[in-house]
């Protein structure tokens, strides 16, 4: 492999265009890059002199670069210095801080949950928390960026807190000393039941593979003799953590048919790559099920397009995002990055997967990838509607799939559509609240019976009458018109929704999937569709 190439999913930055009407490749072909140059700063030069208003000259470059890329593709972005420097941490995988994943409601900073590991959960620091002072300054009213700038630091500094935690007369101090925390790819590593394992991957940073290798040894250790590997909502990240994932689940073929995984195409043949599997692999064998969903992007399309070309496993859910564009980051002198597409990347079959962007605005490009209309069943030979239109490749055992729109799955299940009520019940957080807010008085008792006892939770807490009754009254408290048709369609999701809340209070992730999935109609289809994994894969 060469330098370090990423995918990203291009959902971002509405681009403000200067050169509006302007064919940016009529002028670099008729001009050189210097003349343009030279046109460019005169006319800022102009602008700043002339112009009847004093003008910031930051801004216009930035507004003028945005519009220059917009020209370009959905996935060509420019980064302002600020968030080039949360991009670049978050994809190394960790930052220096305390060590919570928090949010704000209602002008106050609670504690989703600490980071296992970390400072502040060493230091005892529990879910539901809320910080109200930091370093003696009170911290209400805080938005997201300035909790962040006080409570991340360099390794070795410390940071005061002050905390209210219900069921606590006092306010509790904290002096919490910051250090590294791992920013982790694996939402939850977990057993389904005695040999299906699962793993729910949310991105593909710099440790992505190393996560899922342990995940995946963990689970094999407990008796994992099935996996689904769920990459829906996954916008993807570096395209070799891609390759390696792919790896763990692929053999090196032979020597007349090496296993390729992905391979890219440039202008510039400095960036064309190819991108094998090797044998030796630990799970080659592993019956494979993996789900997608509309978000899933990017390097989640090569994993799981290279799983479906080589007919390795089963693809379940809807058909992905569709971004086969291949980016490098650059780094500009004032701070601020140029994310530049330089390929495309291919699947082992030959698809391009790549969506049609010619003529679309970015707005509208993003949202027909949701928009798609998709029968839902067996779609082992891809004959599924609107399939036709697309170009024809072929998987390893002869399979018809198609390119240009995304990875279709050989199953698709669509995620059942919430009534208008659960929507915007979702939407507003509500759920969250209520379980909050009742984990403070009532809740102090589920905290005391429940905490250390998981499966006695699982199989014996209930959503009573009486606490939906409760739920409900907190959501008229809140300005919500409950149709009582909807409530009563949606209250299995409901009812289920809050128990899966309730168990993220106190078990975080580890709590929240086990009961959450039980209403889950894409992962229970996964499920049962181990068999024709195994018939696909020649497992039997």
């Amino acid at each position: 492999m060469k330098s370090k190439i990423s995918i990203w999913t291009g959902f971002v930055l509405i681009a403000v265009s200067l050169f509006a009407g302007m064919e940016i490749r009529q002028l670099v072909s008729k001009d050189s890059v210097d003349e343009q140059s030279d046109k460019f700063r005169e006319v800022l030069s102009l602008t700043d002199k002339y112009y009847v208003d004093t003008v910031n000259a930051k801004k216009l470059t930035e507004a003028a670069v945005e519009g220059l890329l917009d020209k370009l593709d959905p996935h060509s972005v420019y980064i302002a210095p600020t968030a080039l420097e949360q991009v670049t941490e978050e994809f190394k995988g960790e930052f220096e801080g305390v060590g919570i994943r928090f949010t704000i409601r209602n002008d106050s900073i609670f504690v989703v949950e600490p980071i296992g590991g970390g400072p502040s959960a060493r230091l005892g620091i529990q879910s539901n928390d809320r910080i109200v002072r930091i370093n003696d300054t009170s911290a209400i009213g805080y938005k997201d960026d300035q909790v962040r700038s006080r409570l991340r630091g360099p390794k070795g500094t410390r940071v005061k807190v002050v905390i209210y935690r219900p069921g606590e007369k006092e306010l509790l101090d904290y002096e919490i000393v910051r250090d590294k925390i791992a920013l982790t790819s694996v939402d939850v590593s977990l057993m389904v039941n005695s040999e299906v394992g699962y793993v729910s991957v949310n991105r593909f940073s710099d440790k992505t593979n190393v996560e899922v290798s342990q995940a995946l040894a963990g689970l094999k250790q407990q008796g994992m003799k099935r996996l689904i590997l769920d990459l829906r909502t996954n916008p993807g990240g570096l395209l070799e953590q891609a390759f390696e994932m792919a790896d763990l689940f692929l053999d090196g073929g032979t020597e007349k048919e090496p296993h390729k995984i992905v391979y890219t195409k440039a202008r510039q043949k400095e960036f064309d790559e190819v991108f094998y599997a090797k044998s030796g692999q630990p799970f080659e064998n592993l019956p494979l099920i993996i789900l997608l969903s509309n978000y899933s992007a990017s390097a989640s399309e090569i994993v799981a397009g290279a799983i479906q070309d080589w007919d390795r496993g089963l693809i379940v859910g809807e058909t992905s995002f569709g971004k086969g564009l291949v980016q490098r980051q650059w780094r500009l002198t004032d701070g601020s990055g140029l994310r530049l597409t330089i390929a495309r990347y291919y699947t082992p079959s030959g698809r391009l997967i790549q969506r049609d962007y010619e003529g679309k605005e970015k707005a509208a490009y993003e949202k027909e990838a949701f928009d798609r209309q998709e029968k839902e069943g067996e779609n082992f030979e891809h004959k599924a509607e609107g399939d036709s239109t697309r170009p024809v490749f072929k998987t390893h055992a002869g399979r018809i799939v198609y390119g240009g729109g995304g990875i279709t799955p050989d199953y698709v299940v669509k995620s059942p559509a919430p009534t208008a009520l659960t929507l915007n019940i979702l939407r507003r957080g509500l759920t969250d609240q209520f379980v909050t807010a009742y984990m403070d008085g009532k809740g102090l008792r589920i905290r005391t019976e429940y905490a250390k006892d998981w499966n006695r939770f699982k199989k014996s807490f209930i959503i009573s009458g009486e606490l939906v009754d409760e739920y409900r009254a907190f959501l008229t408290k809140h300005e919500v018109k409950i149709d009582e048709k909807e409530f009563e369609k949606d209250r299995p999701f409901i009812e289920t929704r809050l128990k899966a809340t309730f168990a993220r209070s106190l078990w975080g992730n580890e709590g929240w999937y086990p009961i959450i999935q039980q209403v889950d109609t894409q992962f229970q289809k996964a499920l049962s569709l181990f068999p024709e994994a195994e018939k696909i894969a020649k497992l039997n």
